[in-house]
């Protein structure tokens, strides 16, 4: 909850809000929604279109194939947003954008809320993009989607589980993947014995301290082996430290 005890609030601007809530009705972050942690608008952005038949999209200039989302129908919708919720972040979810990471998460999800920009198509005029030069533009990975709606429902799963009551411990966040800069360490559970495979024995030895060593060289080994670029920003940081 924000200090005025209101929800954090998201507003996906989309051809497609039928989508909304999909997956985040569900599991913890739809608990979240239903107990009213969050809220969730959509707006239909073929709402502020200016002709009969709704048009959103047009041919590119210059040529080239596909469409391209007309630069008044989205500003309209997009401003209709920003008048709604004057403090939420505004964010385009586009291929070109710059990576979503868990520090931009935290920062998305320690604001008052997000406004949440799905582009279609080809995507939408670069002019409404200069016109808010304030907008994010943040890519969820290095390959292409049918929309931005899949990549609006990763970003908000990633933001509201870090919003106060929405998981259990706050501890949990503490071990995960980019919270420390390491990949997570490996998980057991029972039974100790599967498929001829063995627990590691540090785990049932009770010895907190060579269980907290053995997780962190765990996380640094998967890090180095899997996520090379990671692991030079932790060692710089580290090197930073010392």
């Amino acid at each position: 909850m924000s200090p005025l005890n209101l929800p954090w609030t998201a507003c996906v601007l989309t051809l497609f809000p039928e989508m909304f809530p999909g997956m985040l009705g569900h599991s913890l972050v739809g608990r979240a929604l239903d107990d009213g942690r969050w809220s969730l608008d959509t707006i239909q952005i073929r709402d502020f279109a200016h002709d009969k038949h709704n048009t959103v999209d047009d041919t590119p200039f210059g040529g080239g194939a596909g469409m391209v989302m007309r630069p008044d129908v989205v500003a309209d919708g997009l401003e209709s947003a920003i008048t709604r919720f004057p403090m939420a972040k505004t964010v385009f979810l586009t291929p070109r954008g710059k990576p979503l990471t868990q520090d931009k998460v935290h920062e998305l999800a320690d604001a008052p809320g997000v406004i949440l920009l799905c582009g279609r198509y080809e995507g939408i005029d670069q002019r409404v993009l200069d016109e808010h030069d304030d907008i994010d533009e943040i890519s969820v990975g290095d390959y292409v989607l049918s929309g931005g709606e899949s990549a609006a429902t990763v970003l908000l799963d990633a933001c509201v589980r870090l919003l106060p009551g929405v998981i259990g411990k706050e501890a949990s966040h503490e071990d995960e993947s980019f919270e420390t800069g390491l990949l997570e360490y490996p998980h057991y559970t029972k039974p100790r014995e599967w498929r001829g495979r063995n627990v590691p024995d540090v785990l049932l030895s009770g010895h907190h301290g060579k269980i907290l060593e053995w997780r962190k060289s765990q996380a640094e080994r998967i890090t180095q082996e899997r996520r090379p670029d990671l692991w030079a920003r932790y060692c710089e940081k580290i090197k930073g430290r010392a």
